[in-house]
């Protein structure tokens, strides 16, 4: 891939995009970008072309890597198409099927003409600060973070692995994850920099196929998001499985379930679940968990290596609950954001509490219980964790008030009974906007619907379409894998004196 590169023309620093499932292509890819003294751009899959767009214009991408296809349960998804939509940037087309499924254009290159016969490739020197990946984090405005990371955050991800998975030579680990998502560089470096072995299922991780997967090849550490676990419970298909070589698992991603994670661990006869929290522009956890302390469900027993935090109350006090803040310095922190000011980002208006001085904000919310352990409790920002994916509210409503008859949305994030978190929007409907003879969104004031729940319908016909309206939007314009869950219809949206939307007040 490396000596690709070079003979395609590109130069040490150019920033190269990888669209891509995680597949055993995929690793060497971005691997080989990062030889080769370039930088990889990381482009979630499941995004639509305006997103892909963005990202690729923010990072300066000088070309992408990406599939004609993705095969999921059986079916054909398009991705390469999307990239095309999205940019007039070259791309390197490979195929997930036995032939190439598209028509390429005039710029583009399939794999097999992409990849030269040169196997060997002296890696391109570089300081430690040199950036090797942006990655992408939504803050509280509309254009995502772009996030480098540098020589030194494989370091980071490495050391976690070792201290808080136990993630040791010749062992097995699985993660199921994606390049676009920080979790999948830090399998990478966790797995290989520790000298173990990266298992990868390119399917969706659900049935029985996965848990013959993880049975058969021998998987000693198994990495989860709460979602994946919950729909494990509700199947009951990995209890077929020899899941016993199995040492750990670990959890991330959002919060967990107690009674999901109990069964999670009696899969393997009642391992341990590391619970792993922290970042993408931290390179790894601030909290995690460790085998050297007792094990609680949905819990974390320890600051992740060395850092530490405090959490602080809304008077600016050291607490036993509140909003998240690190004490710097930690290899991983990112040290710049392409596209923000990152002092304004992470350090102005922090309060020096109990005269701490340069605390680092970070956002989350966390308790503080007996024992020293600690407990998620979401975001205390504005952004949001949905299966997985950071995505600020701003972005959210920017899409959902396109919806006819909607004057304004507020998207909030909830877990339930310490479940995975499920996207709620709270709806101020235009008044002006029902037609003769249809009643209007706002005559259902402070009334909700949610999925699933008919009991709670009202005006069900109107409320649904706006349900079924906003849900493509989120689909066509962000994510697929984003579903809201419930929508409330209200009067107002509560503010502050300036403006600002009291989102904990909707949570």
């Amino acid at each position: 891939v490396a000596n690709s590169l070079v003979d395609a023309g590109y130069k040490v620093g150019d920033a190269i995009a990888v669209v891509l499932p995680m597949t055993a292509l995929s690793v060497p890819i971005y691997l080989g970008i990062i030889a080769a003294g370039c930088v990889v751009v990381s482009i979630a899959d499941s995004f639509a072309p305006a997103e892909i767009a963005s990202r690729l214009r923010i990072a300066g991408a000088k070309m992408v890597f990406t599939y004609d296809c993705q095969i999921r349960s059986g079916k054909k998804l398009p991705l390469y198409a999307r990239v095309a939509e999205s940019s007039d940037l070259p791309a390197v087309v490979l195929y997930a099927g036995d032939t190439l499924e598209v028509d390429l254009r005039e710029q583009d290159r399939c794999w097999q003409e992409f990849l030269a016969p040169r196997d060997q490739f002296t890696p391109v020197e570089a300081f430690g600060q040199e950036t090797i990946n942006i990655l992408f984090s939504s803050g509280t405005t509309g254009e995502p973070k772009a996030i480098p990371w540098n020589h030194l955050t494989p370091l980071k991800c490495a050391i976690d692995g070792y201290v808080h998975q136990d993630i040791q030579p010749g062992q097995a680990c699985v993660w199921p994850t994606n390049l676009g998502w920080m979790m999948g560089p830090w399998l990478i470096f966790a797995s290989l920099i520790n000298r173990a072995t990266i298992g990868l299922f390119e399917d969706v991780p659900r049935g029985a196929k996965f848990g013959r997967f993880i049975q058969d090849a021998g998987v000693n550490m198994l990495g989860v998001v709460p979602t994946l676990v919950k729909s494990w419970r509700s199947s009951g298909e990995m209890e077929a499985f020899d899941w016993s070589q199995i040492q750990v698992f670990s959890s991330t991603g959002e919060s967990s379930n107690v009674e999901d994670m109990i069964y999670l661990s009696k899969l393997a006869g009642g391992r341990p679940i590391i619970e792993y929290c922290g970042g993408t522009e931290i390179g790894g956890g601030y909290v995690s968990s460790s085998l050297l302390e007792p094990n609680y469900p949905a819990a974390f027993n320890t600051p992740a290596i060395g850092l530490d935090f405090v959490l602080v109350d809304d008077e600016g006090q050291l607490s036993n609950e509140g909003e998240v803040f690190l004490i710097p310095p930690s290899i991983g922190l990112s040290q710049r954001l392409i596209n923000r000011d990152h002092d304004a980002e992470y350090y102005q208006g922090v309060p020096e509490a109990a005269g701490i001085q340069k605390l680092r904000r970070h956002g989350d919310y966390f308790r503080r219980v007996e024992g020293g352990r600690y407990v998620a409790g979401g975001r205390a920002d504005d952004t949001m964790n949905l299966g997985g994916i950071k995505i600020s509210s701003v972005e959210i409503e920017r899409v959902l008030n396109q919806t006819p008859g909607v004057r304004e949305t507020a998207a909030v994030a909830i877990s339930v009974d310490g479940g995975p978190t499920k996207l709620v929007v709270f709806v101020v409907a235009d008044s002006e906007s029902a037609t003769a003879g249809e009643s209007s969104l706002s005559q259902a004031a402070n009334k909700s619907i949610d999925v699933g729940d008919s009991g709670k319908l009202i005006h069900s016909n109107r409320l649904i379409d706006v349900m079924s309206a906003m849900n493509a939007k989120l689909k066509q314009q962000l994510n697929p894998l984003f579903q809201i869950h419930e929508i409330k219809i209200v009067s107002a949206l509560p503010r502050t004196i300036s403006g600002k939307i009291v989102r904990r007040s909707l949570r």
